[in-house]
């Protein structure tokens, strides 16, 4: 997120699917018989079996149109069960069948908090005010090495952001940590292999008992940097293998028409190394944009349009695996995000099934008409908490 920069310059889940049916789990009869045969159409889940040229295959998690013989190494979304041939076991005929949900990954809105910055509010008080039931905290940096502390210094535990956790928990919202951002000493270059990248995000997980963890991938250090686009991809693919039950959502910049070239490759590769990512999350903003609302639907189409193409998702499937995170009121570049504004950029979210809906940040949820953009107000009029209110009905 650029504006905190800035101003710090200048001093101031079970994921989604259309109505394809989960493939039931089907236990072999005897030790060489083969499951029913893979079928690309299908959809798998974790423990359900498949066979595929003369193998029985077990998936490790929720997967289609992958498969078992070219997707089965030791980080991949199948497991090899060893060879089959004696008669094929057969799903049973009744019962029913699961269609993956349409709201899929649906999350409660986050918005960002950032503690120690733009006089932050009370989580208390803005939980009573608007209902929100989740917070997005920034921003997990690199400390020594590739040891994750809050904002680069002191740690994970102690300090205002820990407290801050224990207050947001207290009044009953969850915590989504934000790792990474728009500068910084960050975790993806300064942890220089897969495993160890993977285990800095494991000491966030472990330190809060988290339900998911967003990796804000943004400027030329990762998001521009292919070798740490791909370290980063891994370790997420390793994360979620250790803890399946953690959402796991890449935030990143976009254009107006979409995802850039680097974006379009971001989720390519995230296909490719078979990362598992829950959310692919946008930030519409800071692209030069002048209607707000027609350049996110824009933006947010393309990206759908290029996980369709990619993972070979419904549209549905698509929508449930997409975010948006916009910035309420006066952008960096000016662009205006008003409460109306963004009350349409929500109902379009919340119509299509999206899984997550956030906007930087809670700390400028308050009206300075005139004021510029700046870290305690949005910039324009309107009521304290408004456009929190306004995403907890998300």
């Amino acid at each position: 997120m650029k504006l905190r920069r800035k101003l710090l310059v200048l001093g101031s889940v079970v994921v989604a699917g259309s109505a394809a049916a989960i493939a039931p789990m089907v236990a072999s009869n005897a030790a060489t018989a083969c499951a029913p045969a893979w079928s690309s159409t299908a959809v798998y889940i974790g423990g359900n079996s498949a066979s595929q040229n003369g193998h029985n295959y077990s998936a490790k998690w929720w997967t289609q149109n992958e498969s078992p013989a070219t997707h089965s190494g030791q980080w991949d979304v199948w497991a090899d069960s060893g060879t089959c041939g004696g008669g094929t076991t057969t799903p049973p005929t009744t019962g029913p069948t699961t269609a993956p949900p349409t709201t899929g990954t649906k999350m409660a809105s986050a918005p960002y908090i950032y503690p120690g910055w733009g006089n932050p509010p009370a989580p208390a008080t803005v939980v009573n005010a608007t209902g929100v039931k989740a917070f997005t905290m920034a921003f997990v940096l690199a400390g020594n090495g590739c040891n994750p502390a809050w904002d680069g210094e002191g740690g994970l535990t102690g300090g205002v952001h820990a407290s801050t956790i224990a207050a947001i928990k207290a009044a009953g919202a969850d915590v989504i940590p934000s790792i990474g951002g728009y500068s910084g000493n960050k975790l993806g270059p300064n942890c220089t292999t897969v495993d160890a990248l993977a285990g800095a995000y494991q000491k966030v997980i472990d330190a809060f008992g988290l339900k998911a963890i967003d990796v804000d991938i943004e400027n030329t250090d990762e998001f521009e940097n292919y070798a740490v686009q791909d370290r980063i991809l891994g370790a997420l693919k390793v994360v979620k293998q250790k803890n399946p039950s953690v959402k796991t959502i890449l935030t990143f910049g976009t254009t107006t028409s979409g995802p850039s070239g680097t974006g379009v490759r971001l989720v390519q590769q995230a296909k490719a190394l078979g990362a598992g990512v829950d959310v692919f999350t946008q930030m519409p903003f800071d692209f030069g944009g002048s209607d707000m609302y027609t350049n996110t639907v824009n933006a947010s189409e393309s990206l759908k349009n290029l996980l369709k193409s990619t993972f070979g998702y419904t549209d549905a499937q698509a929508y449930s695996h997409m975010g948006i995170s916009g910035m309420n009121g006066l952008s960096d570049q000016q662009e205006l995000t008003s409460t109306d504004t963004w009350t349409r950029i929500r109902d379009y979210a919340s119509g299509k099934g999206f899984a997550r809906f956030t906007f930087w940040a809670v700390n400028r949820d308050r009206g300075c008409a005139g004021g510029g953009v700046v870290s305690d107000c949005s910039g324009i009029a309107q009521a304290d908490w408004a456009f929190t209110k306004i995403s907890a009905g998300f």
